[in-house]
């Protein structure tokens, strides 16, 4: 086949060009593409800009994949891709996770996640969170849909965006902010370091590694779970087979031991789905996301 090529939708370095880098990379040397997949990087409006492109400009083009994340299904389900849906792409699969996690300073004055919410609820506006995407992002979500598990009001919850989530934890440990809000592939050198303390993680259950020993909010009485998927969506226009053979080319990425020892080296989970069930869970995703947004003030 024709050479590949990754668009990732943010400046390189970014979560979604080390998704293109590295499951491009893995399809190479598995021989699943011609020769070694080239990464593009198209940042601009959150994903818009790309998502846009690809819809108007590169129907039906069999040789693209763009990385993707709930941060894609957010941003529409907000409406920020205007006119354009979850519809006009093709959906091919995950294959990784990440997961949300609230951090502090190990000289916070909260040593678990219930000292945490009784602080707010005493004086939220004293308390000032920070993350590494827009307000009415995910990070920005997370803490959110916390606040509504706990019954507090989500709209007195202090929120600062920053560009990018090292951003916000520089803003962390200079005490600018006193809770960090992200994924736990950010905070895993800090953590392991003892520079910060993680009061949950968002996880479905206890992932194993560093955060083996953090509670997740559920365990804690909370009923909040946000997994960041890593995956890619291809343009509209594909036939079936083309779109089935990117969805079996992503399950073999998914199984080889190379992508075993990537996803274990950059702190990921394991998360495998595509296909049909891929696109269901997308537009499942989108519909949660635009009722939240909506309950949380984010949207009318």
């Amino acid at each position: 086949m024709r050479g590949v090529e990754c668009l990732a939708p943010a400046n390189a370095g970014g979560g979604w060009d080390l998704t293109c880098r590295a499951a491009g990379r893995v399809m190479s040397e598995l021989g699943l593409v011609r020769g070694a997949v080239r990464v593009s990087n198209m940042p601009g409006a959150g994903g818009a800009l790309a998502y846009a492109h690809v819809v108007a400009q590169r129907r039906g083009d069999a040789f693209l994949l763009i990385a993707a994340s709930p941060a894609t299904t957010l941003r529409i389900a907000q409406g920020q891709f205007g006119r354009f849906s979850e519809n006009d792409v093709r959906w091919v699969g995950a294959v990784a996770a990440d997961y949300g996690v609230v951090a502090v300073r190990p000289d916070a004055p909260w040593q678990t996640l219930d000292q945490l919410i009784a602080a707010w609820r005493a004086n939220p506006r004293r308390v000032v969170v920070g993350g590494g995407s827009a307000a009415g992002g995910q990070d920005h979500m997370k803490i959110l849909v916390l606040a509504k598990a706990a019954g507090l009001d989500p709209r007195s919850i202090r929120y600062v965006p920053f560009d990018g989530g090292g951003e916000a934890m520089t803003a962390l440990l200079g005490g600018f902010i006193q809770v960090f809000s992200g994924d736990a592939t950010e905070v895993r050198g800090q953590l392991q370091d003892g520079a910060i303390r993680a009061l949950a993680s968002f996880a479905e259950q206890r992932p194993p590694g560093l955060l083996a020993n953090v509670p997740t909010a559920r365990e804690l009485g909370f009923d909040v779970e946000w997994i960041v998927w890593r995956g890619f969506y291809a343009p509209a226009g594909l036939a079936d087979t083309v779109y089935r053979a990117w969805a079996d080319r992503l399950e073999q990425v998914a199984a080889s031991p190379t992508w075993e020892r990537t996803r274990t080296e950059t702190g990921l989970a394991t998360f495998v789905l595509t296909g049909g069930e891929f696109e269901a869970l997308v537009n499942e995703q989108v519909a949660t996301f635009r009722t939240l947004s909506r309950e949380l003030g984010l949207i009318p």
